[in-house]
């Protein structure tokens, strides 16, 4: 019988490491590997471990959010399982915004007292991961646990931002220190796997993926008036209650930034990625009726392309393409993450853009040359454009893209006019 668990995920805050990604979209919103968004991760993780008892937490931007779990998560009326939307609200009780991870919490936990479980599972609304939540509970339950924590050993260039521990041979955390100093990592080193030890990767770092037993919960956030489990809840329990350490080995990042956002989209094309969308493991989503995709005459190398596109491009290399894309002939690509479109123009409205030439239908146009690059949803690239990201480009603010990183990001529905060029 499974233990009876609750899954909380945390939105998070206004997400401008992930800028212009987040500028009309809260974080979990974004589209990830062409067809997904961020949010599914953590769901389908919980789902696929037998958890479905779940509530999203939110407070920007979240309209995209709602509707995107509206219409993906819906369960039999047979079933007690619902993924729902909690937003920060105005009450008789406050009427502020979401101070930290441990407010959200502590102020959402007014609809779980119609709920019942025993175990609160708290999960980051923002990372790339594949794990079996059940085995995090297992080892909560046998091991007497009144908090755990899911870890996993970092490299000392890593480390400074992430919360760092250390844990005795009971995986009983004894220190926590967050975001420490390089200069006062020497003193936080872990035993690890022999593998993990080989990669450099000695410190243990909180996941932000935490198990609490229900009364030590509502304990906590009672008694410590601290706004977040990292910086305040998690530090001040050690040494006054069981606070476990459960360490796991497999791939984990955190998309908190544009570069790591990059990375683990243009890693999923790799011949053997670290991230595993062809799993028996199922990342589930909203399910589109979209046709087929349709390629003409196009060489594709290591490239991911959702449902529904039309592609007549020359060669598309290392690049990942969402859903109803649109490239021209002649076009390359090259690391490159074009997330797609949200609607198709009608076949006349897309004759009558290229015939006047402004704006370019949506999509990429013909002869463009387009790589390390970010192209947001509904984009307009005209013919012979040119973007080169790299490490040549200062980061900057532009009114249609943006550079971060060396990552040129275009923004959503932003045009770019024919022959407009970006790091030449």
């Amino acid at each position: 019988m499974l233990p009876k668990v609750v899954s909380i995920v945390l939105g998070g805050g206004r997400g401008t490491r992930l800028f212009p990604l987040t500028h009309d979209r809260s974080k979990p919103a974004v589209p990830i590997a062409g067809k997904y968004r961020l949010v599914d991760i953590p769901i389908s993780n919980c789902l696929n471990s037998g958890f479905n008892r779940i509530f999203v937490l939110t407070q920007f931007n979240s309209a995209s959010l709602n509707k995107h779990i509206k219409n993906t998560y819906n369960f039999s009326v047979f079933s007690k399982g619902f993924v729902d939307i909690l937003a920060a609200e105005q009450t008789n009780e406050g009427d502020r915004w979401f101070e930290g991870t441990a407010d959200a919490v502590r102020r959402s936990q007014k609809y779980l007292t119609n709920i019942e479980y025993d175990y609160v599972l708290i999960l980051s609304g923002d990372q790339l991961y594949q794990m079996d939540f059940s085995e995090l509970i297992d080892f909560h339950i046998q091991n007497e646990g009144e908090v755990t924590l899911a870890t996993i050993p970092v490299s000392k260039k890593d480390a400074p931002g992430f919360g760092i521990l250390k844990a005795n041979e009971n995986n009983e955390i004894t220190s926590f220190i967050e975001k420490p100093k390089t200069e006062l990592l020497a003193d936080w080193t872990s035993e690890v796997s022999e593998a993990m030890e080989k990669e450099g990767r000695q410190y243990l770092a909180s996941m932000g993926i935490y198990v609490f037993s229900r009364g030590i919960l509502n304990k906590l956030l009672k008694e410590n008036p601290g706004m977040d489990f990292g910086k305040e809840i998690i530090p001040d329990s050690i040494g006054l209650n069981r606070v476990l350490s459960f360490q796991y080995d497999g791939y984990w990042t955190d998309i908190g930034t544009i570069d790591s956002f990059f990375e683990a989209n243009i890693g999923l094309t790799d011949d053997i990625p670290l991230f595993n969308l062809f799993d028996k493991n199922t990342v589930f989503s909203r399910a589109r009726m979209l046709p087929p995709s349709k390629i003409s005459g196009t060489t594709l190398t290591n490239t991911i392309v959702a449902d529904g596109c039309i592609i007549v491009a020359e060669s598309i290399v290392k690049s990942v393409i969402g859903i109803r894309s649109r490239i021209g002939k002649g076009t390359t690509m090259h690391s490159t993450y074009m997330m797609g479109c949200d609607y198709y123009e009608h076949l006349t409205e897309v004759i009558e853009l290229i015939n006047t030439q402004a704006p370019p239908p949506v999509g990429v146009g013909e002869n463009c040359h387009i790589e390390k690059a970010i192209l947001d949803k509904n984009c307009r690239i005209g013919n012979d454009v040119r973007i080169k990201g790299g490490e040549h480009l200062e980061d900057g603010d532009y009114e249609t893209y943006t550079v971060r990183d060396g990552i040129v990001v275009v923004k959503k529905n932003a045009v770019i006019p024919h022959g407009f060029k970006i790091g030449y």
